[in-house]
C-alpha cells in the first residue's frame, strides 16, 4: 500500500509538470520548505525527478518570527534537510506580527507579503529562476470555499494558479491531496514538522478546514475537495477567455484624456482622465461590459473595482448626458457626454507631491515619505568584496552630477532588471508586480529617482542598467525611516 501511494504521488506532479510546463531543464529552483509535511514532500519528490527533468534545486527557509522557539526549531529541522541532501540553504526572516499591526493587515497576509518579498529578492540576486511552493489540492479547495463564502466572481474563484509567471512561483502539488502526502512520506520514513498555528481556530481557513470542509465531505459530498478544485480550473480557463477578448477591444474604446474643441485630445492630464467610447460600450454584452469597465480602471488608475463598483458604474451607463457620479474607489469620478464615459480622478492631494535635489554623494530628508535618502558613492572594485549586491548599483558615469528625488508622475516610465523595455511607473505599482497593495497615499507619493530627465531608480524594484565591469564608481541608494512627516 505505502508503494502505491509512492507511485501515485511521484506520477501526478511528474504529470502537472510536464502538462502545464511548469519546469524546464537546466532551471534552477528554490524549494520554499516551511518544515510542515506538504514542504517537505515537495521537497522529497523534485528529489526524486531532478535527474529526469534536468533540474538544479535548493532549499528556501522564511521565518516569519510569529511562534518564538516552536519556528526556531522548524529552522533548523530545514536547515539540518538541506544539508542531508547537499543542497545549497537559503534562510530569509522577517516581523510579520510588527508588519500585520504597521500595515493594519491581517498576520496571515502580512507572512505572505513578507514572504514573497523575499522570494523576489532570491530571483533579483539570481540565487534561483523560479520559486517551487507546497500548496496542495487541499490548500485549493480551501482558498475556493472561503471566496464563495466571502464573495467573489470568476477571477476569486480561479484562486491558486499553477504558475504565477510574473513572480516565477510554481506549484506543483495543487492535483495531489493532503492525505496522499502524508502517505508518501510514511512510506518514506521521512519526518516533518507540525504548526500549532494550524489548529488554532481563530483563523478563518483552519475553520473552513477542521470544521466546515470535514462537514461537507460527512454530509454532502465525499469528494467536495476535487469538486472545489475543478471549480477553479474551470473559472481559470474562463479567466483567460476573457481577458484574451479584453485586451482585444480596450484599445478600440479607450481613449485617454479629455477631448478638446479641435476634436484632439489633451493627454497631459491622462493620468486623471480617460474615456471610453458610449455607444459600443453600450452594445456590449453584459459580462463583457463589466469586464471591460473593470480592466479599464485597473489599468489607467491602478483600482480594483468589487462587484458593487462594477454594477454602479453599468447602471450609470443607462443615465442622460452630462450626467456625473462619484464613489468609486480611488476617488474616481464619472461622467457621460454624448459620446463617452469619462473616468477622473478628483481627489488627488497635489499636497502630496515632493521633488528634492540629491547631491552625489549626499543625502535628503524627504518628509512626505518620512523617509531620508542617501547617494552613497562606492569604489566599484570595493564594493565586489563589501558583501554590496552589483545588481542595486548605478553607474556613476551614467548619473548626471545632481539627482532629483521625487513621487512619480503620469507618463514616468522605469527600466526594471529582467525587462527588455520600460515599463509605466504606474504600471509597476500594481500589487501583481509589486507584491502588495498599496493605499490611495503610498501610490501617489512613491518615490522615484530622476537623472537628467530619465527614471534611473524606483523603490521595490532593482534597476535594470546593471554596473558595467570597466565602472570605476558606482552610485547606491538607500532610505531611512525619519520620526517625522507623512507616513509611507
Amino acid at each position: 500500500m505505502a508503494e502505491s501511494y509512492y507511485y501515485r504521488v511521484l506520477d501526478a506532479v511528474r504529470r502537472s509538470i510536464t502538462e502545464r510546463h511548469l519546469l524546464e531543464a537546466g532551471d534552477r529552483v528554490a524549494v520554499a520548505v516551511s518544515g510542515g509535511a506538504d514542504s517537505v514532500a515537495l521537497l522529497r519528490i523534485l528529489l526524486e525527478l531532478r535527474n529526469e527533468l534536468g533540474i538544479v534545486l535548493s532549499v528556501a527557509h522564511f521565518h516569519h518570527q510569529i511562534r518564538g522557539v516552536e519556528a526556531d526549531a522548524d529552522a533548523q529541522f530545514v536547515r539540518d534537510l538541506a544539508g542531508r541532501f547537499g543542497l545549497e540553504f537559503h534562510f530569509g526572516s522577517g516581523d510579520a506580527p510588527s508588519c500585520s499591526r504597521d500595515r493594519k493587515v491581517s498576520l496571515e497576509t502580512a507572512a505572505r507579503e513578507l514572504r514573497h518579498r523575499w522570494f523576489a529578492q532570491l530571483l533579483e540576486d539570481r540565487k534561483a529562476e523560479k520559486i517551487a511552493t507546497a500548496h496542495t489540492l487541499d490548500d485549493q479547495a480551501e482558498t475556493v470555499l472561503m471566496r464563495i463564502v466571502r464573495g467573489a466572481g470568476t477571477r476569486g474563484l480561479a484562486a491558486i494558479a499553477p504558475v504565477h509567471r510574473e513572480k516565477h512561483l510554481i506549484r506543483p502539488l495543487l492535483e495531489v491531496s493532503r492525505a496522499d502526502i502524508q502517505s508518501y512520506l510514511d512510506s518514506l520514513k521521512q519526518a516533518w514538522r507540525e504548526d500549532s498555528s494550524n489548529r488554532d481556530l481563530s483563523h478563518t481557513r483552519n475553520r473552513l478546514r477542521h470544521e466546515l470542509l470535514p462537514q461537507l465531505e460527512r454530509e454532502f459530498n465525499p469528494s467536495i475537495k476535487r469538486t472545489l478544485s475543478d471549480l477553479a480550473e474551470v473559472a481559470r480557463a474562463e479567466e483567460q477567455f476573457w481577458n484574451t477578448q479584453v485586451a482585444a477591444l480596450l484599445p478600440r474604446l479607450m481613449r485617454e484624456g479629455k477631448p478638446t474643441r479641435s476634436g484632439r485630445r489633451n493627454t497631459g492630464d491622462a493620468s486623471k482622465t480617460m474615456a471610453l467610447d458610449l455607444a459600443e460600450l453600450r452594445a456590449l454584452p453584459l459580462a463583457l461590459a463589466r469586464r471591460v469597465l473593470r480592466a479599464a480602471v485597473e489599468r489607467e488608475f491602478g483600482v480594483e473595482l468589487e462587484f458593487k463598483h462594477t454594477e454602479k458604474a453599468v447602471q450609470f451607463l443607462s443615465r442622460g448626458h452630462r450626467s456625473k457620479a462619484s464613489g468609486l474607489p480611488g476617488g474616481l469620478e464619472m461622467t457621460l457626454t454624448f459620446r463617452e464615459l469619462q473616468l477622473s480622478r478628483v481627489c488627488e492631494d497635489e499636497a502630496g507631491a515632493y521633488q528634492y535635489r540629491l547631491p552625489v554623494p549626499g543625502e535628503i530628508e524627504v518628509p512626505e515619505i518620512s523617509c531620508k535618502v542617501y547617494a552613497r558613492l562606492i569604489h566599484v572594485g570595493k564594493a565586489r568584496v563589501s558583501g554590496y549586491n552589483p545588481a542595486q548599483l548605478l553607474d556613476r558615469a551614467l548619473l548626471a552630477p545632481e539627482l532629483t528625488v521625487r513621487n512619480w508622475r503620469a507618463g514616468d516610465k522605469f527600466l526594471p532588471a529582467h525587462s527588455r523595455s520600460p515599463k509605466k511607473v504606474k504600471e509597476l505599482l500594481q500589487p501583481a508586480r509589486l507584491g502588495r497593495e498599496l493605499s490611495v497615499a503610498e501610490r501617489r507619493r512613491w518615490p522615484v529617482i530622476e537623472s537628467g530627465g530619465q527614471i534611473v531608480w524606483m523603490r521595490g524594484f532593482q534597476p535594470g542598467a546593471a554596473v558595467s565591469d570597466e565602472a570605476k564608481e558606482a552610485v547606491l541608494i538607500e532610505e531611512t525611516p525619519i520620526a517625522t512627516g507623512a507616513g509611507h
